[in-house]
C-alpha cells in the first residue's frame, strides 16, 4: 500500500516538474520573442526611409536594407505580413533610429508617424527651377507644383501675377512633411512671405516709396549685378538714386533676362534694342517683376541701402566681381572703356 502511494506521489511530482518546465520554457520563449521584436535594436545606424504612395513591400524592404540587420529585417517582414501592412496606405518620410526595435519600426510605419524633412532653397532664378528644387526634396512632382502655381484664381486672391510670382518665395530652410500636397506647400510659402514682410520691413519699403514686390524686383536686379555682399547695399542705393531722378535703370541683368541668356558675358548694342518690358534700357522704372528669386540678404540690402550720390556702375577691369562706381557720366565712360578693353583683350565678344 505504501509503495502504491509512493508511486503516485512520484508521478505527481514528475508531472509538476514537467509542467513547471513547460511554463518556464514558455516564459523564456515569450521573453525571447519580446526581446527580439520589442527590445533589441534592429538597425545598426540611424537613417531615413521614404515610402512612396506607389511603393510595394519589396521596394520598402530594399530601402530598409541600407541600415537594418538581415535577421531583424526578416522579423520585420514576418510581423508586417502577419499584420497585413500595406506601404501605400501610409506614405511618408520616416527616420529609423538605431535604438528602435522591430515593433517600433512597424508601429511607426503602420501608424504614419512621419519625420519632418527640411526643404532648403536659395540661388534660384526661375519659378520652374524652384518647382524642380521642391520636387527633389518633397514627394510631389514639379509638374504638380507648377499646375498649382498656374492657378490664376489662387494667385489673384493674393494679389500675385505670373510676373510677380518669384517674389512670393523667400529663400530659407523650412520643415515640411514629405507628403505635403502642392496646395498646402504653396499656402505655406505665402504664410512665410507674410511673416517675412513684417511691419518693420513694410515701413522701410514705404519710406522708399516701393511695395514689397517692387523691393523684391529691385533686389533681384541688385543680386544679379554683384556677387560681393559688401556691394549689395551700394548697388541698391545707386538704382534708388536713378529711380528718384527718373533716370532709366539701364541694368544689364534685365537685358540678359529679356534675351533669356544669363550666361552672356558681353551685352551688345543689338541686345539693348530688344523690345521687352524687362529691358530697362528702353523702359523706365522697374520691370514687371523679379528677374530671379531674391534672397533675404538682397531684399534687406534694398531696405537698408547705402546713401550716396552714385548714378553709374561698371564691372572692374580686373574681373574681380567688384565694380567701379561713378557720380558722373564722364567718369563712368572712362570706367566702361577700361572694362570693354579688358573684355576685348580676353577675346570675350559675347
Amino acid at each position: 500500500m505504501k509503495q502504491i502511494k509512493k508511486g503516485k506521489i512520484g508521478r505527481w511530482r514528475w508531472l509538476v516538474w514537467a509542467l513547471a518546465g513547460v511554463v518556464v520554457f514558455s516564459c523564456l520563449s515569450v521573453c525571447w520573442v519580446f526581446y527580439r521584436y520589442a527590445v533589441k535594436p534592429m538597425a545598426h545606424t540611424s537613417f531615413m526611409v521614404y515610402v512612396d504612395k506607389n511603393m510595394s513591400e519589396s521596394d520598402l524592404y530594399v530601402s530598409l536594407e541600407q541600415g537594418v540587420q538581415a535577421g531583424e529585417l526578416s522579423r520585420l517582414k514576418r510581423l508586417m505580413r502577419l499584420k497585413g501592412y500595406d506601404p501605400a496606405k501610409k506614405p511618408g518620410a520616416y527616420r529609423v533610429d538605431s535604438t528602435m526595435s522591430v515593433y517600433d519600426v512597424y508601429k511607426m510605419l503602420s501608424a504614419g508617424w512621419q519625420t519632418p524633412v527640411k526643404f532648403t532653397f536659395n540661388n534660384i532664378r526661375t519659378v520652374e527651377q524652384f518647382a524642380q528644387r521642391a520636387a527633389e526634396q518633397l514627394m510631389f512632382t514639379s509638374q504638380e507644383l507648377m499646375y498649382v502655381l498656374s492657378d490664376t484664381a489662387r494667385l489673384s486672391a493674393w494679389g500675385v501675377t505670373r510676373e510677380t510670382l518669384p517674389a512670393l518665395f523667400i529663400p530659407d530652410t523650412y520643415e515640411f512633411y514629405w507628403t505635403v500636397s502642392p496646395e498646402r506647400f504653396v499656402d505655406r510659402m505665402k504664410k512665410e512671405y507674410d511673416r517675412f514682410w513684417n511691419e518693420s520691413r513694410q515701413k522701410k519699403a514705404a519710406e522708399i516709396s516701393l511695395t514689397p514686390v517692387e523691393v523684391a524686383t529691385l533686389a533681384s536686379i541688385v543680386e544679379e549685378e554683384t556677387n560681393d555682399p559688401d556691394e549689395l547695399s551700394i548697388v541698391a542705393g545707386l538704382y534708388l538714386n536713378r529711380l528718384k531722378r527718373g533716370i532709366l535703370l539701364q541694368a544689364d541683368p534685365t537685358v540678359r533676362f529679356a534675351v533669356g541668356d544669363f550666361e552672356m558675358r558681353r551685352v551688345l548694342l543689338s541686345h539693348l534694342q530688344i523690345d521687352s518690358p524687362y529691358n530697362t534700357y528702353r523702359y523706365a522704372g522697374l520691370p514687371p517683376g523679379p528677374i530671379r528669386i531674391p534672397s533675404k540678404r538682397g531684399i534687406d540690402a534694398v531696405l537698408n541701402y547705402t546713401h550716396h550720390n552714385y548714378l553709374y556702375m561698371c564691372a572692374k577691369e580686373d574681373f574681380s566681381g567688384k565694380h567701379n562706381f561713378a557720380r558722373t557720366l564722364a567718369e563712368h565712360n572712362r570706367n566702361a572703356s577700361r572694362y570693354q578693353a579688358a573684355l576685348s583683350a580676353r577675346k570675350i565678344f559675347k
